[in-house]
């Protein structure tokens, strides 16, 4: 079975660092890389995507908030 070099490593521990990925998850897809197991890491990655998604949701949210309160304001300040 051939190993990663040490630059393969480097790159995807720097690309999943920079994904959000915590050293554990890291460490698991990089056990799984040497293990040829490529499902296992999809889900991995899956769940590191959804796991982003449902935050980046969440900012969105808080971002409509404050649009709509701007909104508002603006009404106000329109017909006093």
């Amino acid at each position: 079975m051939e190993s990663l070099s040490e630059d393969q490593a480097f790159r995807l521990r720097r690309n999943l660092t920079d994904a959000g990925c915590d050293p554990a998850l890291i460490t698991r897809f990089l056990e799984l890389e040497q293990a040829h197991r490529r499902c296992e890491q999809y889900r991995m990655l899956a769940r590191q995507k959804a796991a982003l998604l449902q935050a980046l949701h969440c900012v969105e949210y808080k971002i409509d908030c404050l649009d709509h309160l701007l909104y508002l304001m603006h009404q106000q300040d329109a017909n006093p």
